[in-house]
């Protein structure tokens, strides 16, 4: 498994704006979706492409263009949907899957509880898109679906990590084409399984608690 900590000024300025208990949601989607296009920068470093033959008002020449079969984004639900339109921007040709997934706040274990995919997502590159990587269940249990589904390789982006779900994941994964791109890796998980110091709750901050 590879990890890429995006470590940029920017970044880490946004975030700090971020994990603010002051910021109100609006101002909180907002930088969201901006991290998203950093990120998103970093975790297509390695989308595969393919030679294209183009004319330009000065002559032929070949570029490259996004390869067959079109990358996959997959936000978790529903935190997960604030990350997707800044993905989007970035691979404004790939297809969108969803999975719902819950944890369950006794058993930090999770669950799936819908999942929008192709049945066959052989030679597909995959991206999914979760803010927390707190215990790493959920994205574990998601990039094995995503596996078991006949994807390639998956390159997970997250907002913020603490170093247990990394450790975690690693180990459950071990073996498989998993690349991981962060924000930021913080101090450790507390006794209820959030990240600290974190930034609480994302879906919540994202949509409120309803």
């Amino acid at each position: 498994m590879r990890v890429h900590v995006a470590d940029h000024p920017l970044i880490t300025h946004k975030l700090t704006v971020l994990r603010d208990a002051k910021t109100p949601s609006p101002v909180f989607r907002a930088l969201v979706d901006e991290l998203m296009t950093l990120l998103s920068y970093e975790g297509t470093r390695n989308v595969r492409v393919e030679p294209v033959d183009i004319v330009t008002p000065v002559a032929a020449t070949t570029g490259v263009r996004i390869a067959e079969p079109k990358p996959l984004i997959v936000p978790i639900l529903r935190a997960g949907l604030g990350m997707l339109d800044g993905m989007a921007k970035m691979v404004p040709t790939a297809e969108v899957g969803f999975l719902g997934m819950a944890r369950d706040e006794e058993t930090l274990q999770p669950t799936t509880y819908a999942e929008r995919l192709p049945d066959d997502l052989s030679d597909r590159q995959c991206f999914v898109l979760d803010p927390m990587l707190a215990t790493g269940g959920s994205l574990t249990a998601a990039i094995e679906f995503l596996f078991d589904r006949g994807a390639v390789d998956v390159t997970a982006i997250c907002i913020l990590a603490a170093p247990e779900g990394l450790a975690a994941v690693e180990e459950a994964l071990r073996g498989r084409e998993v690349t991981i791109v962060l924000g930021a890796v913080d101090e450790r998980l507390n006794e209820l399984g959030y990240i600290v110091p974190g930034l609480g709750d994302a879906g919540d901050r994202l949509y409120g608690t309803v």
